[in-house]
């Protein structure tokens, strides 16, 4: 039997974060002792080795605590059940790295459009082309190039 800190350092997590799981039901205590300190078996270590490897590949406490009651029940359960909250998770991952490469993209544009100089940002040709952005009234949109306007833009 490990107590919190015991387990904890196995692991190289803090005491809160098992309390937290714990909170949240993902992992609890086998046991206590008489003056309330919490003891973690082997098992309790799998379960939480379990949690730790989902944590680190990208799944939420949410999807955690699913996968988490899959593992307790797994003659419950079919393949095909925990792949679909796989490839959820994969797909719901490659939008959001589409997303991020549009705001690189976007980024990117407003960075090379200025000349970065110690001139007065009064014709910044970043600004200038963040304002045009919001005087459109659209939404923000990085899909054509920026280009700086005025003649005194940097």
């Amino acid at each position: 039997m490990y107590r919190i800190g015991e387990l904890a350092n196995a692991f190289g997590i803090n005491s809160d974060t098992l309390r937290y799981y714990e909170k949240h039901g993902l992992l609890s205590p086998s046991e206590r002792t008489g003056s309330g300190y919490r003891l973690y078996s082997d098992k309790d270590a799998q379960l939480l080795k379990f949690i730790l490897r989902a944590k680190n590949v990208g799944f939420t406490l949410n999807e955690i605590q699913e996968l988490v009651s899959i593992e307790l029940n797994k003659s419950q359960w079919a393949c095909a059940d925990v792949k679909g909250r796989v490839d959820k998770k994969l797909d719901n991952i490659t939008a959001k790295i589409l997303e991020l490469q549009k705001f690189q993209k976007g980024l990117q544009e407003l960075s090379d459009s200025c000349c970065g100089g110690d001139e007065s940002a009064e014709y910044c040709s970043i600004l200038e082309a963040l304002d045009d952005i919001h005087h459109d009234e659209s939404v923000p949109r990085f899909d054509k190039p920026i280009s700086a306007k005025g003649d005194k833009s940097c």
